[in-house]
């Protein structure tokens, strides 16, 4: 016999399939209406750095793509955690996103304590720029390739220093291991930026320093500072006379450092998805690419958020163990 129909439940199917429905088309939605207004990207950079001129010549690409204005707003200081807050307290909508190294993960918060966890407040989009450090020098500097620079060291014992542009980052335990790789005893000493070391450097107030690339370039090109050694795997099309550490008999100090857009993990997927098609359409150009290299940085490579993740924790775990060497404490 059939059993009379229950309309309470008639009605309660009906809710629950279109509840369903509605999860499922909402996010198709919020993408097709992203962005409903202009599109921020915070710097974790000071203006006119490196990062800015990147976020800049990715705004201008973007808003073309997108249909909205790009505004790039930098906020440097505190090792990019200035940044990173300024993303976390925005509306977690898509509207804001971050431009900062990949070292905001796997090497700042080991550096300095940090407000953040670096594996869960943050999701890496899309990989804009690789590049890598440099070791350079003061020009007056009696060396002129890697080979003469350690003869040069090992004959003068505890005389000889190198800078990075922060203590617990990567241009610190690169020298550090580079010490002990050539069995070297240079000396650090720890600035708050590049600028300020490198002017030292130019200065000869200090002889040596591991850099980051791109802001070395404009100083290597005008002849204020000597290049030694790069440590990407591979020589890059900006110095191609600098040869790699790899080459020089240092292979283990290959390593290769990028510049990624972030968003927090919770923003919808479908506006994730609609950033990272954009983005890699445009570093696709060759006149996007040509710009990017003219800074010193090759273009990116077209990676998943997964592998992103995967790089940047192999990172955080290779850096953690070289600052646990020397007993290091986050500041």
């Amino acid at each position: 016999m059939k059993r009379p129909s229950n309309p309470r439940r008639r009605k309660l199917n009906w809710m629950l399939a279109s509840g369903v429905a509605l999860a499922l088309i909402a996010p198709l939605a919020m993408a097709q209406d992203w962005p409903s207004k202009p599109v921020r990207i915070v710097v974790g950079g000071p203006p006119g750095g490196t990062a800015d001129t990147l976020a800049r010549l990715l705004a201008e690409g973007l808003w073309p793509a997108l249909g909205k204005p790009v505004i790039v707003e930098a906020k440097p200081g505190a090792a990019g955690s200035i940044a990173v807050n300024d993303l976390m307290s925005s509306p977690h909508d898509g509207h804001t996103l971050l431009l900062i190294q990949g070292g905001i993960v796997s090497e700042t918060p080991l550096a300095v304590k940090t407000s953040y966890d670096p594996f869960k407040d943050l999701k890496p989009l899309v990989q804009l720029t690789r590049t890598g450090l440099v070791l350079v020098g003061n020009t007056n500097f009696p060396a002129k390739n890697l080979k003469d620079l350690i003869a040069y060291v090992k004959a003068n014992p505890g005389k000889v220093s190198y800078a990075s542009y922060a203590s617990g980052m990567r241009g610190h335990t690169t020298g550090l291991q580079f010490n002990k790789l050539a069995g070297l005893d240079m000396i650090h000493i720890g600035y708050k930026g590049s600028p300020p070391a490198l002017q030292d450097v130019m200065g000869g107030h200090v002889p040596l320093m591991v850099d980051g690339i791109a802001t070395s370039l404009p100083m290597i090109k005008a002849g204020k500072i000597k290049a030694f050694a790069v440590n990407t795997p591979t020589r890059i099309s900006s110095l191609p006379d600098v040869p790699t550490f790899a080459e020089l008999g240092f292979p283990t100090l290959s390593e290769v450092g990028w510049m990624g857009l972030w968003s927090t993990p919770d923003v919808p997927a479908a506006v994730q998805a609609k950033v990272r098609q954009a983005t890699l359409q445009y570093l696709q150009q060759p006149k996007a690419q040509e710009r990017i290299k003219a800074i010193g940085m090759e273009v990116g490579l077209p990676l998943t958020t997964e592998e992103l993740t995967k790089d940047l924790r192999t990172a955080y775990a290779r850096q953690d163990a070289v600052l646990r060497s020397i007993n290091f404490k986050a500041e």
